[in-house]
């Protein structure tokens, strides 16, 4: 797979005419919680695919009587991208929680382009307009053999797309995970600047360098004050 394979996701978001707020993001100021998956409500709205190598199958599901969104990556690789806006001076803090059904087998490097890949992925774009090489991706991933807490350029994509393992192989199967991060610290130890809008969020499993099979669900994701 070569680079350009993989970055057109940062480019839909450039590109595309479609506006970046959403109707929640212009609300942001009247609530504390700011929602971008809203998973158990059956809400899908606003999530775009978008295909690189065949398609991860994304539905929703119940587990234990709660819709959840589930993610199924057969050799493929897909994503769901939510264009919203947000002011991270209002909302820094990004929270969601996920769960893997089964760990991608084999021996592979997630740093180096052929193993690419993992179970699960949750990341926030910041826009460089027409600049597109100053695009900058703020990715969290559910890792296998990086562990929890270390930090990578992406392969594909260098330096513009930087990795942060949150859970990795002591993380149980089937068993949700909380997570919180502050986006605006993050960027600024990552990117070593401050950002104060993020422009798009994106979740995606995909196993097509590796050429697996691996299943994910992902809880509600939103921003919050606090």
């Amino acid at each position: 797979m070569t680079f350009s394979s993989r970055w057109p996701i940062s480019i839909l978001i450039l590109m595309s005419g479609m506006c970046l707020f959403s109707a929640m993001g212009a609300l942001a100021g009247e609530q504390d919680i700011l929602s971008v998956g809203a998973f158990s409500q059956q809400k899908l709205d606003n999530w775009l695919p978008k295909k690189f190598v065949s398609e991860t199958q994304y539905a929703l599901t119940a587990i234990d009587g709660e819709m959840v969104l589930k993610a199924v990556s057969r050799n493929s690789a897909s994503g769901l991208i939510k264009k919203i806006r947000v002011d991270l001076e209002k909302y820094p803090f990004l929270n969601w929680r996920w769960r893997i059904e089964n760990r991608l087998p084999g021996a592979f490097d997630e740093k180096q382009k052929p193993g690419d890949d993992y179970a699960a992925r949750i990341y926030v774009v910041v826009s460089g307009g027409i600049a597109i090489w100053n695009t900058r991706a703020l990715n969290y991933v559910w890792a296998k053999n990086p562990p929890k807490g270390d930090t990578w350029p992406n392969a594909f994509a260098g330096n513009n797309a930087m990795m942060t393992a949150l859970r990795s192989s002591d993380a149980p199967v089937s068993v949700w995970q909380e997570e919180k991060r502050n986006i605006r610290e993050d960027f600024k130890t990552l990117f070593g600047k401050e950002v104060r809008f993020i422009d798009a969020v994106v979740l995606m499993s995909d196993t097509d360098n590796t050429q697996k099979e691996v299943t994910a669900h992902y809880g509600d994701i939103y921003f919050s004050t606090r």
